[in-house]
């Protein structure tokens, strides 16, 4: 079995503060880790290579400095790894950056002697972006069927059965391979990674693709390719507190609270 886990390196969104003025994201100082979604699909992938046998790789996308991500997912037990890394890709919105993500699949599958991956894992969305669209995004451009929202996740040969997450509770889908799978916290506990792992991780020499490596059409790539326009970013007015209705007679508490309502026009 082959299988694929796209991982991203994010800034840590507890520490992240917006400029007042600007009104962007201050990422001076803020450290980055790996997004912890991409953590679940990994553990996912490493759970299957442990029952049943399966190559991992690893794919990101990003600066040079997302190696970081990439040596702490083979210091749990990947196999290889690779990282795109062009400034042509820079500023790639979520339309784009799918795009390139499944030119990048199709080109590590052709380095690794195969024709595709048997699963391609994502997280089911990135915490500094929150849109849960590139998962589906790879899926659509490599032309093969998607399983979002996953919690659990079985496998019997080339069919792949997945308990997916909603809001109202879990439904059961079932797809062949290839398939793209999308991981919720839900679906399992992430390993740490071990020191014999990390040791070894740290000498791993990971391959760099380029644009130019990937074959893609540069029209569809970084500022150009994203028709995405960020008008603004903001941190929400946070909630007041609540008002406490401490009358002791029940009869005056609510008409206490009548009154306050109708002053809100809420009744």
């Amino acid at each position: 079995m082959e299988i694929l886990v796209c991982v991203k390196q994010v800034p840590d969104t507890a520490e992240v503060k917006i400029d007042p003025e600007k009104h962007t994201v201050i990422r001076a100082g803020v450290p980055n880790i790996f997004n912890p979604f991409d953590q679940n699909a990994l553990e996912a992938a490493l759970q299957l290579k442990d029952s049943q046998g399966a190559r991992v790789t690893l794919l990101s996308m990003g600066p040079p400095q997302a190696e970081e991500v990439l040596r702490e997912g083979l210091a749990m037990g990947a196999d290889d790894a690779y990282l795109l890394t062009d400034r042509k890709v820079g500023g790639s919105d979520t339309l784009a950056t799918g795009y390139c993500l499944a030119q990048a699949v199709r080109k590590v599958a052709e380095l690794q002697g195969i024709e595709q991956f048997d699963i391609v894992l994502c997280g089911k969305q990135a915490i500094d972006g929150d849109t849960a669209q590139v998962g589906p995004q790879i899926a659509t451009e490599l032309g093969i069927p998607q399983i979002t929202y996953a919690a659990e996740i079985n496998v019997d040969g080339t069919t792949v059965r997945v308990k997916q997450q909603n809001e109202e509770g879990y439904i059961v889908t079932e797809a062949q391979f290839p398939v793209l799978i999308t991981a919720v916290k839900e679906l399992n506990e992430p390993r740490f990674p071990t020191i014999r792992g990390t040791m070894k991780a740290k000498k791993r020499e990971i391959p760099h693709l380029s644009a130019d490596d990937i074959k893609v059409d540069e029209t569809k790539i970084g500022l150009k390719g994203s028709p995405t326009m960020v008008r603004k970013i903001f941190t929400p007015p946070q909630r007041t507190q609540g008002l406490v209705i401490k009358e002791e007679d029940p009869n005056a508490a609510v008409s206490v609270l009548m009154e306050k309502l109708t002053a809100q026009k809420i009744i």
